[in-house]
């Protein structure tokens, strides 16, 4: 139950409590005054779209702020996990770790001239989902527009499905027939897909077959490049190694060695002379043992270099051969020829695939008929229930309708099985059933779709009604809301149907408490609590007032709204006899 509200720098509101007291309330005021900034108010803290559209001029930031009484908490709740679905308030905050205070938690809001908001549970800070998810545990608000859902035939299977108690079955049933339809949708492309598959497959066959019988080595297009280099300047290999040979050894006027080697006598000489020199003298053996052995390495291979145009032939081979494999399957011919290897691997795991694809194919049909079972079983199920629903949700809106002036009106929810022959035509992602609202309400007059024909007022009247029953169903049930806001259920309407509404409304406030902005005062007499919201300029800014009214203040405004005369004393009169008739109901 929502006890108090405080509300600063919105809209034209530049600042406002007001408490609120239990059973049925009213909210009254001029047209223009803003009763609706008050819902407007109360919707930005609940969690709401926020704008900056919605600061007071001159300010620089809007607050909001609510107090909200949970009823009794339970004497234990249940051991939630973070992917559970809370079920109450007191479930929701012990999910999140927020603590109630006297079973109570106050809820506030504020945005910025910057537009960032913020939001806090108690002094946690959350999210604006978070508060929109834990205030739907608080507060039920029908306005205006949601008439416009009983014009949506797809928003009337919402209403039977909440009332059956059958929304959660439902989802789990969408989420099984999207298993359905994207398994056919894989088997529909399997099947459109067979003649691109025997292309694959003799592609990739050709490819594997091509690339094995080569038997590439790793790193091999880097050796055969080498080698080629090798072969293909044999003679200048040849000549250039011969004339380091003769420059080392074998050259006139005396070759590097041998001339070293006459060094090295002289050195030891002038060594044995000074002793300085010894180091001198040992780096020029070093100097000729590395020459010598050089010299003989270069011997060596001189010795071995032998020209073999066959196995140059061999080499160029090879590189076209492979220089073609990598024009086909790597990124360039000059790629290493780890990629031609990679796509081998690659091509032999995919043909391994699309020759098991057949039975992946027997396989996915099986799956498919096995969960075509299941979810027209489960259809079926949420259709019966629906079906047993529907017949005391049409007799439950008829007997409210009663008593709200449409005697004799005629309700009901049709439910009818969808057309078709295949599981997917009978179905769709909320079960094989086609559900709308049907009223005459004029006797003698056959049902006729409730969105074609229903006035303004009877819509409204109809809409009341569902609520009521909506409520009647969950009664007994923890998740309850304890409050009920209407903004302009007097939509069309006047005369003895208001009464039989402002009644209505009284009696639905018994268990809960029950908010209504009104323009008619024969709902507004039947209210435990009345709130005036007024219009005026100060300090040349046009402002809005928040106040609770009663006694003769509260006569006077009953006879504004009856006569749009609040001082005459014949509305007076009227409005004090109203009051006294209606306002004492239980």
């Amino acid at each position: 139950m929502l006890e108090d509200l405080s509300i600063k720098d919105f809209a034209l509101i530049d600042s406002a409590s007001v408490e609120f007291g239990s059973g049925f309330t009213v909210l009254s005021g001029e047209t223009g005054a803003g009763k609706s900034l008050l819902i407007g108010a109360l919707t930005f803290l609940l969690g709401g779209k926020a704008g900056v559209e919605q600061i007071r001029s001159g300010a620089h930031e809007s607050s909001v702020s609510g107090t909200f009484y949970l009823g009794n908490a339970p004497s234990s709740l249940r051991e939630l996990k973070d992917d559970d679905e809370p079920l109450t308030a007191f479930e929701w905050l012990s999910l999140h770790g927020i603590e109630a205070e006297d079973n109570r938690v106050l809820l506030r809001r504020v945005i910025r001239e910057n537009g960032k908001s913020g939001a806090w549970i108690g002094s946690t800070p959350v999210t604006r989902a978070d508060l929109a998810e834990f205030s739907s545990f608080l507060i039920d608000i029908h306005g205006q527009h949601e008439h416009q859902s009983l014009m949506k035939v797809s928003e009337h299977r919402k209403f039977l499905d909440s009332y059956a108690g059958l929304t959660e079955k439902v989802a789990e049933f969408t989420s099984l027939y999207s298993e359905l339809v994207s398994k056919r949708k894989i088997l529909d492309e399997m099947n459109s897909d067979d003649r691109d598959k025997a292309q694959k497959i003799d592609f990739l066959t050709f490819a594997v077959k091509e690339i094995s019988e080569a038997k590439l080595k790793p790193n091999e297009d880097t050796e055969l490049d080498e080698e080629e280099t090798k072969l293909s300047s044999f003679e200048k290999l040849f000549s250039d190694v011969e004339a380091i040979n003769s420059a080392l050894s074998d050259g006139e006027g005396g070759a590097v060695v041998s001339l070293l080697k006459k060094a090295r006598v002289f050195a030891d000489s002038a060594s044995a002379s000074d002793k300085s020199l010894q180091k001198l003298t040992e780096r020029l053996d070093s100097a000729f043992y590395e020459l010598s052995d050089i010299s003989e390495e270069y011997k060596s291979y001189a010795s071995s270099l032998v020209f073999d145009p066959d196995r140059l032939r061999e080499v160029q081979e090879r590189q076209t051969l492979i220089y073609n494999l990598k024009k086909k399957y790597a990124s360039s011919v000059n790629a290493p020829i780890a990629e031609v290897i990679s796509y081998l691997e690659k091509a032999q795991a995919r043909l391994e695939e699309l020759d098991g694809s057949s039975n992946k194919k027997e396989n996915l049909e099986k799956e498919i008929a096995e969960l075509g079972k299941k979810v027209y079983i489960e259809a079926k199920k949420i259709s019966d229930a629906r079906k047993v629903a529907a017949q005391k949700m049409s007799a439950g809106v008829v007997q409210i309708l009663s008593t709200l002036g449409m005697n004799g009106t005629r309700f009901s929810v049709h439910v009818a099985e969808k057309q078709g022959n295949e599981i997917t035509q009978k179905c769709g992602p909320y079960g094989i059933d086609d559900i709308e609202f049907l009223i005459s309400a004029n006797p003698g007059q056959p049902l006729q779709p409730l969105a074609k024909i229903a006035s303004g007022g009877e819509l409204s009247r109809v809409m009341l009604s569902l609520k009521t029953i909506l409520c009647q169903a969950d009664e007994s049930g923890e998740s309850t809301v304890g409050t009920m806001i209407f903004d302009e259920i007097d939509t069309g309407i006047g005369g003895e149907v208001a009464v039989s509404i402002g009644s209505h409304l009284k009696k639905l406030a018994k268990n809960r408490q029950v908010l209504c902005i009104t323009h008619l005062a024969s709902i507004a007499v039947y209210a435990d609590n009345q709130i005036k919201i007024e219009k005026g300029v100060s300090g040349g800014m046009t402002q809005t007032h928040v106040r609770e009214i009663s006694g003769e203040e509260r006569v006077s405004e009953i006879a504004r709204m009856l006569s749009g005369d609040s001082a005459s004393s014949e509305s007076l009169e009227h409005a004090r006899s109203m009051l006294s008739k209606f306002g004492g109901e239980n």
